[in-house]
């Protein structure tokens, strides 16, 4: 049985923590430090265990849990779970356990979702184990309980290894023929889907070649959904709201503003590049 620790006094001086399967959280990290130029982050990337996609439930609940606790070791003031299928198994959890607020995946970008969509027919893509989960379906009818209200998923199980050796642009031809066999499954589902969710942190490097096989497949504009970009909107009013938001004063020392921590060393500078948008400064290896 686990038990849930007792809540600390938090403060702007605080990092937040992330943690992914892999590197592709680096796309959370990004949006969180563009939105919030002051904050510092403790990155955790479970790379000995990746891909968290094709797990059980139960697995994946357990490696995030031993990422949690390792986040609350470098005493982070939030949670960011930055893996839609590690959201799935493991943010109920996590919240009623941990002694800090935990923020995953799916609900902003589920959120943003409800937003954007005027017909109320929303599609999500993802990892297996994220469409099975059904997490974006019951938290968008939660949000949109309207009988319209209709959502298709289609798991798309390779574009992760598409992102990761680098074939995203919008004219690599096996990016745009593997994109087209998900998306026409899904077109031929759901013609009226005016709002897609991009339900995995690697998602959106592949967002230009999506956006171009999407507006081949339908016949009228579709939003795309971020989830990276979602989550740090959703990161900042939490702060706000628990006034532990850092200023340009907070920080006194020259400390960077991300410390990335991976349990696996294999590639991860140079694919993990690709998801920050520049070099990774530094990373650690640590063993959970």
């Amino acid at each position: 049985m686990t038990v849930a620790l007792s809540k600390p006094t938090l403060t702007a001086e605080q990092p937040i923590g992330v943690f992914d399967s892999g590197v592709g959280g680096l796309t959370v990290a990004k949006a969180v430090m563009a939105r919030l130029p002051h904050e510092r982050l403790i990155y955790l990337g479970d790379t000995a265990r990746v891909p968290y996609g094709t797990r059980s439930q139960a697995t994946v609940l357990r490696y995030s849990r031993n990422a949690a606790r390792f986040l609350l070791r470098h005493s982070v003031k939030l949670v960011l779970i930055a893996c839609n299928t590690a959201s799935a198994a493991a943010l109920d959890a996590l919240n009623q356990e941990l002694p800090v607020g935990v923020l995953g995946a799916v609900e902003p970008g589920a959120a943003a979702a409800v937003a954007a969509t005027q017909s109320g027919v929303i599609g999500v893509i993802g990892t297996l184990a994220t469409v099975r989960s059904g997490a974006y379906e019951r938290a968008i009818r939660r949000m949109r309980p309207q009988p319209d209200t209709r959502i298709e998923a289609q798991a798309c199980p390779l574009l992760v290894p598409l992102v990761e050796e680098g074939w995203t642009a919008p004219d690599d031809a096996v990016s745009q023929l593997v994109l087209h066999r998900y998306l026409t499954e899904l077109a031929r589902r759901s013609p009226a889907m005016d709002t897609l969710v991009l339900g995995c942190t690697h998602y959106p490097l592949l967002r230009p070649a999506i956006e171009r096989a999407v507006a081949e497949l339908w016949t009228h504009p579709v939003t795309l959904v971020d989830s990276a970009q979602a989550m740090a909107e959703e990161t900042a009013r939490r702060l706000q709201d628990d006034h532990v938001l850092a200023s340009a004063n907070t920080w006194s020392d020259a400390s960077p503003r991300l410390t990335c921590f991976v349990t696996d060393e294999a590639r991860v500078s140079e694919v993990g590049s690709r998801f920050l948008g520049q070099a990774l400064a530094s990373v650690q290896l640590v063993d959970l």
